[in-house]
């Protein structure tokens, strides 16, 4: 099997536009949790977002768009960071060898069709954004942005889309289908998503505490991310850095609900074990959990119990990031994927914030300060609805 190598990642969320400066907020434990600038919904005084604080103009602006472009705001983000990421991995040859863009969301288009759907059959005026709702069409304008001109596919899996995108991509370098490949993805914040997570009533009133006794829901975030994936050999012809190997990953469904997690976190225990079962390494090798960790009452307590599951009650390290951004649904695990690089690359474990005080049903207490550690290996966890389940080993480059 061909090695899969990370040589370039681009992310912009509510604690960074930049991978230095998401390193710096997540070091300092500066989170973006905040009440919402751009998004007009009635929830805005009651409850609090992962909002990135840039409109839509002032993004536009930045990826040199013209006043007219057709983009919702999931398309800009995604712009933004897959531009990062190619610039990140000092790729200047596009389209020089069997590429693919494998990108993620669950919103699509949907926050700019939300305000215009019922006027855009009197007026083309905003045609141009209703005709983009479809997530298809997300990653055609992102590809198309970037110049590229190769194999591109969407995948919706709700929380785990970006996982699964990155997944999709390491199998296709394994099996020889492409040499470079671009995966991950973006979400946008909207109305609809807004809304439907608070009928759930699994949206906080405060701060978000992932594994707390006291846990009250999620903070809904937004954001974009991705990482350049590489065969071994284009990074030896090419003498690229490698910043992380993608070693293992897992996907399985529990098949219980449509939004909930099984109790016992059936279709969690199976996406992990089949990650280390890929990578070929006991549970014992695993560093450090870069847990999904949403604080909802049902996912922490499914999680955790699966978790221990795996680690025979004995798991590493582990905490949720969800705290500097919130839940940023399909994107989430492509930045978690990002943090998870970020700390095999300089050794620590980030703090599971707003901790304080343990469950009493599962015996999972996370880092609560930054933690210096030597790790060799990652396992990155992201778990959506409809008992769509991920995990992905990330391992430190040599």
């Amino acid at each position: 099997m061909a090695k899969v190598a990370v040589t370039g990642m681009g992310i912009i969320s509510s604690i960074g536009k930049t991978i230095e400066e998401t390193f710096h907020s997540l070091v300092t434990e500066t989170h973006g949790i905040s009440k919402t600038d751009f998004l007009d919904t009635k929830l805005k005084d009651s409850r609090l977002f992962g909002e990135i604080k840039l409109s839509n103009d002032q993004l536009a602006e930045v990826l040199g768009l013209p006043a007219d472009h057709p983009y919702p705001r999931t398309a800009l983000l995604g712009c933004y960071a897959l531009r990062e990421a190619v610039k990140n991995a000092g790729i200047t040859d596009l389209n020089s060898c069997r590429e693919g863009f494998i990108n993620a969301t669950s919103v699509g288009g949907m926050d700019t069709t939300e305000q215009y759907w019922t006027s855009y059959k009197e007026s083309t005026e905003h045609l141009r954004f209703v005709m983009n709702h479809e997530s298809g069409n997300i990653t055609n304008i992102i590809a198309d942005f970037i110049g590229l001109k190769g194999f591109t596919t969407t995948i919706s899996t709700a929380c785990s889309s970006a996982a699964n995108a990155i997944m999709l991509g390491a199998r296709m370098i394994e099996a020889g289908q492409v040499d470079r490949i671009f995966v991950g993805g973006t979400d946008a914040l909207s109305k609809f998503t807004v809304n439907g997570f608070n009928t759930l009533m699994i949206l906080t009133d405060g701060y978000n505490q992932p594994f707390d006794q006291n846990r009250k829901g999620l903070n809904l975030g937004e954001a974009a991310a991705y990482l350049v994936l590489e065969s071994d050999a284009l990074v030896k012809k090419h003498y690229r850095k490698v910043l992380a190997y993608i070693t293992g990953f897992g996907n399985a469904n529990d098949a219980y609900h449509q939004t909930a997690s099984s109790e016992t976190g059936e279709g969690n225990f199976l996406a992990m074990s089949k990650a280390l079962e890929e990578a070929q390494i006991s549970p014992e090798a695993i560093d450090y959990i870069n847990a999904h960790g949403t604080a909802t009452p049902n996912n922490d307590l499914s999680e955790g119990r699966s978790v221990l599951r795996v680690f025979s009650n004995n798991p590493p390290e582990i905490s949720s990031t969800k705290p500097f951004t919130g839940h940023t649904l399909a994107a989430a695990g492509g930045i978690e994927a990002v943090f998870s690089i970020l700390a095999l690359q300089n050794q620590v474990i980030f703090p599971n914030l707003n901790f304080v005080t343990p469950m009493e049903d599962v015996a999972i207490r996370p880092e609560t300060t930054l933690k210096k550690k030597d790790m060799k290996h990652v396992l990155s966890n992201s778990f959506g609805f409809g008992g769509n389940c991920s995990s992905l080993i990330i391992s430190k480059a040599e």
